[in-house]
């Protein structure tokens, strides 16, 4: 894991904290989206991490990076993403998707029209080129197949950024920041609108309060890797009692005592072991 002071604007948690600080939130998400969209924005509410629940436990949810809401004007999200997979480019389009459809759920109270609902910017930077074609700036808006010049404004709009992409000649300004927000450092800031970003990235870097979060941050991660292992070490044992007892011929009822006295568990969760593994192993 990498120190605070190692961090980039791509890694979340200095993004969150730089657009979350009480000093320096709103003007550096102005800055970040006023570069991106080339245009002024209004007063923005920074919702650092805004969470959408599923409906139920058994619908999905999701956790935005970073959720600016322009007074009087549009919602913004901001995605840093460097899930470089395979199957994680491969849905993106699908997520921004499921994105796009919780914001607007979030947003339509009951008794609204259609017609109030508000426009939409997602906006994911990205260290991975998500179509392949090199270009640093991917804007995507719903149209029409048969009639593409049709005007079809429903409000939604996606924005994907390549920090290394080279086609489509995007502005001299947008290319300095996508690169200092991958390399974070005073060398990477040649304007003085990156200095000034620069400054204040330093700032909360060296905020306690930051460091003291980064810190319980790490020891969430740890704990979290750490019951990972703990819970594969005891999956691995589950594994290879049944494989054991197959192979020497134990029925099931044998297999289930041997899962109770080898891993102190009861017959009833001995059971649902035999019931996860013992159908699917290539025995």
């Amino acid at each position: 894991m990498k120190t605070l002071e190692e961090l980039n604007l791509v890694d979340d948690f200095l993004v969150n904290s730089l657009t979350s600080h009480k000093i320096y939130g709103e003007q550096s998400a102005r800055y970040i989206l006023e570069c991106i969209l080339r245009r002024q924005i209004g007063k923005l509410t920074v919702v650092p991490q805004r969470f959408f629940c599923g409906e139920n436990t058994e619908t999905h949810g999701i956790r935005l990076d970073v959720y600016l809401d322009e007074e009087n004007g549009e919602i913004f999200d901001i995605e840093p993403d460097q899930n470089d997979g395979k199957e994680e480019i491969v849905s993106l389009p699908r997520r921004v998707r499921f994105y796009h459809a919780k914001i607007d759920a979030g947003n339509l109270t009951a008794g609204d029209t259609y017609g109030s609902l508000r426009n939409v910017i997602v906006i994911f930077i990205t260290t991975y080129d998500p179509f392949g074609l090199n270009r640093m700036v991917y804007t995507i808006k719903n149209g029409c197949i048969e009639v593409p010049e049709l005007e079809y404004e429903d409000g939604a709009q996606t924005i994907f950024l390549y920090t290394r992409g080279r086609e489509g000649n995007p502005p001299e300004e947008l290319k300095q920041l996508l690169h200092y927000m991958e390399h974070s450092s005073i060398e990477n800031a040649p304007s003085e609108n990156l200095k000034k970003l620069h400054r204040m990235v330093t700032a909360v870097k060296r905020d306690g309060e930051v460091g003291l979060a980064y810190m319980k941050s790490f020891e969430r991660e740890e704990r979290i890797r750490k019951q990972g292992l703990k819970e594969g070490l005891q999956e691995g044992k589950e594994v290879e009692i049944i494989k054991l007892g197959r192979k020497f011929g134990k029925s099931d009822a044998e297999i289930l005592a041997l899962l109770q006295e080898e891993l102190q568990i009861t017959e009833e969760q001995a059971k649902q072991v035999l019931e996860k593994y013992g159908k699917t192993l290539d025995l």
